[in-house]
Parts: C-alpha cells; structure tokens; sequence
C-alpha cells in the first residue's frame, strides 16, 4: 500500500466558505491528499479512504450542516404536497 501517483489526477481544490468533507471531499492517508473520488477506497493505493473529521469540532461543524440541509429538504417537500392539494 504505497501511493502510485495515479491520486493526482483526483486532487480536490479546498472549497471557499465550506469544509471539505461538507463538499464530498475524501481524504486518503497514504496518499496525504483529499481527493474527488465516488468509491469507498483510494485509487491509488487501494486505502480506505476517510469521509468524516477526526476532530470533534470539525464533526460537530458536518453534523449540524447535515441536519440543516435535510430540514431545509423537508421543507420544500412539505410546500409542494401542500400545494399540490
């Protein structure tokens, strides 16, 4: 399990105004790079790849950005069957 270099390809920019892993943003250990990858595992190196901080500020920080994202779904699901009506 050694980066290839083939990770590169697959680097992500650091977004503006939003944590990375809040953007689908992974993060390879080996590689030591974050990444835009659909799959579970590094391309590169074949590592499991991480989806969510090690600190617990940061995941306090995803966590709450999550519940408000899936509040403001409901919402919107909520106006349209009302008006549907």
């Amino acid at each position: 399990m050694t980066c290839k270099g083939i990770c590169i390809r697959h680097k992500a920019q650091k977004p503006v105004g939003s944590g990375r892993y809040a953007t689908g943003q992974k993060r390879c250990q080996v590689c030591e790079l974050f990444i835009r990858w659909d799959g579970f595992w590094c391309p590169c190196c074949g590592y499991r790849l991480r989806t969510r901080s090690r600190n617990l500020k940061y995941k306090a920080k995803l966590k709450a950005r999550k519940e408000i994202e899936e509040a403001k779904i409901l919402l919107s699901v909520r106006k349209t069957t009302t008006q549907k009506k």
